[in-house]
């Protein structure tokens, strides 16, 4: 559109835009054609599409809303052109997952793999750094499963689509506490729950990755090199 040709009082070209008002109705039909097109296409795509998405799978509802979009709002796209790229998208997508289903390096580079984010109660810094997964966020995933000790921890794993999966050890023992830094009340409460004197008060543990060694003498933390501690929990 020209600049002389655009008008704040224009009401007419505001809501209905330059398709005549009937265009309204050829509006609803179309939509209701791509969304029952959109169902069979979702359903056609498997059950991963509707819970927790891969990489992939975001890509292709992206590209997705992407394509019904226009068809169902633009009266010089017709229909037959977003049908074609959903149909493509059917076959992209399965075509995709059998070569990641032949072949385990296609799989890795277009599901993605698990990442550790704890080994052993100690955090892996390298590959939360890669992940960039914060030590607060990954806190918070422990918590929510009642974990408030970094020691009882056996494994984390990022997965994929996004979720963590916690293991906890078998034996626990005492470790970094994960709880809010800033809630001190609740903090020193759990610590004198957990915290079983005199043993363990003597065992500290570093704030940065969670390596707990004696007390004494102190030194930088041989996983990490930090020179912060406070006292481990149990």
């Amino acid at each position: 559109m020209k600049k002389d040709e655009i008008h704040l009082a224009d009401l007419k070209r505001i809501l209905f835009g330059l398709a005549p008002p009937e265009f309204m109705l050829e509006v609803f039909i179309r939509t209701l054609i791509i969304y029952i097109a959109l169902l069979f296409i979702v359903r056609t795509l498997g059950k991963r599409m509707s819970g927790q998405l891969t990489i992939m799978e975001m890509a292709v509802m992206l590209t997705i809303g992407a394509i019904v979009s226009v068809p169902m709002q633009v009266p010089d796209r017709g229909l037959l052109q977003g049908a074609l790229l959903l149909v493509c998208i059917v076959f992209f997508q399965r075509g995709i997952s059998w070569l990641g289903f032949m072949n385990s390096k296609i799989e890795d580079l277009t599901q993605g793999k698990a990442s550790m984010l704890v080994k052993d109660g100690l955090l892996q810094l390298d590959e939360m750094k890669k992940v960039r997964v914060s030590h607060q966020q990954l806190f918070a995933e422990l918590r929510q499963e009642n974990v408030f000790n970094l020691g009882i921890v056996d494994r984390v794993y990022l997965e994929a689509c996004g979720e963590f999966s916690i293991f906890q050890s078998k034996e626990p023992k005492p470790g970094l506490s994960i709880l809010p830094p800033d809630d001190r009340e609740i903090i020193k409460t759990k610590e004198q729950a957990f915290t079983k004197p005199p043993e363990h008060m003597e065992l500290i543990t570093c704030i940065n990755c969670g390596f707990t060694k004696p007390k004494n003498p102190t030194a930088p933390c041989k996983n990490c090199g930090q020179d912060e501690w406070i006292n481990a929990i149990n």
